[in-house]
């Protein structure tokens, strides 16, 4: 693998416009086709995020509810990439840029949250609604929101402790290693 290639797989990771257009794409999926539905949680949106981030990670959780894993599209070169590879943090498959990206998406007056008990909601405004359109209508996106239909479909209605517990249940060498070590699954 060249310098170069690293370097531009290391700019992509570090590019928040990047993270941001594929949260805009999930956050649409998941607000339904009416948008009234929002992400209940900043866990949960990790959670949701991690299946469709980690393509090989969704085919698991796809076969282990009974349903068809194909429905994961993975590609050839997504098997063996370096996004392949995640950090096991705290909270296990986690990036502690949530946060940002969510303030970033406010500030830019596409998303909105509201805090109702101790969950904070995400949704999208409808600014936001239309340049997830837009986003998902690119061709490089279209892998990105097929598998965010079919997160939001078969993974939306989890509760934030229920997804949880399903990804450790799916992915239980995540429980067993430490913080900071890169995970292969």
């Amino acid at each position: 693998m060249s310098l170069r290639l690293i370097r531009a797989a290391s700019a992509a990771e570090n590019s928040d416009d990047l993270h941001l257009s594929r949260l805009l794409v999930l956050l649409r999926a998941a607000g339904g086709r009416k948008n009234t539905k929002t992400v209940e949680g900043i866990t949960k949106l990790a959670k949701l995020d991690f299946l469709l981030r980690y393509p090989t990670c969704l085919e698991r959780a796809l076969g282990q509810i009974q349903d068809h894993p194909e429905r994961a599209q993975v590609q050839p070169h997504e098997r063996t990439s370096i996004e392949s590879k995640m950090i096991r943090f705290r909270y296990g498959p986690w990036d502690g840029r949530y946060r940002r990206w969510i303030a970033l998406l406010m500030a830019k007056g596409l998303a909105v949250t509201y805090v109702q008990g101790n969950t904070v909601h995400i949704g999208l405004t409808e600014r936001g609604i239309a340049i997830a359109d837009q986003v998902r209508d690119l061709p490089e996106f279209e892998d990105i929101d097929a598998r965010s239909q079919v997160i939001a479909s078969k993974f939306g209605g989890f509760s934030a402790m229920g997804i949880k517990a399903f990804v450790y249940q799916t992915f239980p060498e995540l429980l067993s290693m430490k913080w900071g070590e890169d995970i292969e699954l």
